[in-house]
């Protein structure tokens, strides 16, 4: 539940060795279904808020700073 209030107050998950990233996009704030984006390897996918934060978990990731998105609001 902790990781899921923090991806909707904007920060940004992820590995800065293996280029991982989950976070929710501004414009999904307040929607009844948001949905994140994964990003891993150069590529982007949609993702549920479940899958989010299954993939926060399986792939441990942590609050990190998005080489074009900048710091996450840890």
């Amino acid at each position: 539940m902790m990781v899921e209030s923090k991806l909707k107050a904007g920060v940004i998950f992820g590995d800065t060795v293996n280029q991982e990233y989950v976070y929710m996009p501004g414009s999904e704030v307040g929607m009844a279904q948001p949905i994140c984006v994964y990003e891993s390897e150069g590529s982007r996918a949609d993702v549920d808020m479940q899958e989010a934060l299954r993939l926060v978990r399986v792939r441990s990731l942590r609050p990190a700073k998005h080489p074009l998105l900048g710091d996450s609001s840890c």
